[in-house]
């Protein structure tokens, strides 16, 4: 996972996903974030690319639409697919099933784990899509990520303490037999 204020290298033969950076201090600016994106996607390779998540207002359903609908089409001329940020409530207004290829779970905590996100993850499940969900830092997270079905989650556990963290995370991991792949 990557975002533009991370400044990441991907390594050779690597798979990546772009995120915007809107949840945490990384959103540098509609046209700045998809300069970025383009370089990206040049560097390291559309075929590479797992998704770019558009555009998105962190818990707020009705401006993530708004955001994230015009921005679509340009994260599809790069040739990879889009995710679309679920915030809390989107599942009130509905999503642009027909234009998205990845259902990132993001929202508040409570949201993102409650029942509306996992109905929302399964119903993705059922149209085809892969799911995603973000700020997954714990052993319980994970188990919700499985149990929604996730394709992949990501989070910054592995980033904190990282000597003990990755024998953790394997352990995890392997606790979950595979199920969930995350970054």
């Amino acid at each position: 996972m990557t975002t533009p204020a991370q400044g990441n290298v991907i390594p050779d033969g690597a798979l990546y996903a772009c995120d915007n950076g809107r949840f945490g201090k990384g959103w540098p600016g509609a046209t700045e974030w998809y300069a970025w994106l383009t370089r990206t996607v040049a560097r390291y390779g559309a075929d590479r690319c797992l998704w770019a998540v558009a555009p998105d207002v962190p818990l707020d359903a009705a401006a993530t639409l708004a955001e994230s609908l015009p921005w679509i089409s340009r994260i599809r001329e790069l040739g990879i697919p889009v995710a679309f940020a679920a915030q809390d409530g989107c599942e009130l207004l509905g999503l642009p099933w027909a234009d998205i290829d990845v259902l990132f779970i993001a929202g508040s905590t409570e949201w993102k784990i409650g029942p509306a996100a996992e109905e929302l993850a399964r119903e993705a499940r059922a149209r085809g899509k892969a799911v995603h969900i973000g700020r997954v830092n714990s052993r319980r997270r994970l188990r919700i990520a499985a149990r929604f079905g996730c394709d992949t989650a990501d989070g910054t556990y592995l980033a904190f303490g990282p000597d003990v963290n990755l024998s953790r995370l394997a352990g995890w991991m392997s606790e979950l037999n595979g199920t969930l792949t995350l970054f």
